[in-house]
């Protein structure tokens, strides 16, 4: 559950025009603020981690997507805490995130959503020692972290579920990847006009261009050979992973523009937080499984 060293925030923040004239390009090693040796080296660390648990027993790769919930739990609860005062119900949200992921493999579907659901009354149920005040906005944020969170990831667990459950996971995470170099080659040396303005205002469209190119050649090359699947299915698989893995950044950095922070956390050297290697991987996770159920039988 971990995406690429490099990530999508360096990819495309960098030298594009806020005016008539480029912003100077930063030192190679200090691109948009991030130490890239240290942020390599974590994520090769972390790639590995998952790569091994793949290739060995499978389901210790739902134990790490398990120890990624708690952890991405803990830290964007503390970052509602720190910038907006919020009080997220942790104890339901950190069990029930837990169940969500473990009742996945067994019992799929049925099992994530029982387990979603029952989160929800226990967040609701949880809150009422806190009194009236803001009990609306604490319950919403507590409803948001459980699913933002663990139901998303979740569908990462359950892509491993299946008897070629290694390689729809590789197809994803590849992908994932393709998408964070493809992004970061293309709008370091390209990147002029900027994506999303008020929200990221250094992610160009070159970058994503360059993301949507290399994505999709890495769909459709990853589902051809790995899941025998056919090259339109990999384009499209591609193409829709990109997507998500964008909207997955934009929306992360929303939520820290509105809570007026600039990591989730401080976790991992050279990226911030969790959450910050993650904010792409989850709504990725989703469209993964639903992508490749729809496409792949067995």
């Amino acid at each position: 559950m971990i995406s690429a060293p490099t990530g999508s925030e360096p990819v495309e923040e960098n030298r594009v025009t806020t005016g008539d004239a480029a912003e100077p390009a930063p030192a190679p090693a200090q691109k948009a603020g991030r130490n890239l040796p240290a942020a390599i080296a974590v994520g090769v660390l972390l790639g590995g981690a998952v790569l091994v648990s793949l290739l060995t027993v499978r389901q210790i790769f739902v134990g790490i997507v398990a120890v990624a919930v708690a952890m991405g739990t803990y830290e964007l609860a503390g970052a509602l805490k720190r910038g907006a005062d919020i009080r997220v119900t942790l104890w339901p949200v950190l069990v029930g995130g837990q169940a969500m992921v473990w009742l996945s493999w067994p019992f799929g579907r049925n099992g994530l959503l029982a387990a979603f659901v029952v989160t929800i009354l226990a967040c609701l149920v949880w809150r009422f020692r806190g009194g009236a005040d803001n009990y609306v906005r604490d319950v919403s944020s507590s409803i948001l972290t459980a699913a933002y969170v663990p139901l998303f990831a979740s569908f990462a667990a359950m892509l491993v579920v299946a008897e070629d459950g290694v390689a729809r996971v590789l197809c994803f995470m590849i992908v994932v990847v393709c998408n964070d170099v493809g992004g970061y080659t293309t709008g370091a040396k390209l990147g002029r006009h900027p994506m999303a303005p008020t929200i990221s205002p250094k992610k160009s469209w070159e970058g994503f261009a360059g993301s949507m190119l290399v994505g999709t050649l890495a769909g459709t090359l990853a589902v051809t050979f790995l899941l025998d699947g056919q090259w339109w299915q990999g384009a499209v698989f591609g193409a829709a992973i990109v997507c998500t893995a964008t909207v997955g950044d934009l929306v992360e950095s929303l939520i820290k523009r509105d809570l007026g922070i600039k990591d989730m956390g401080t976790l991992l050297p050279g990226h911030g937080g969790l959450m910050d290697r993650l904010d792409s991987l989850l709504p990725s996770a989703v469209v993964s499984w639903l992508l490749l159920s729809l496409f792949i039988t067995g």
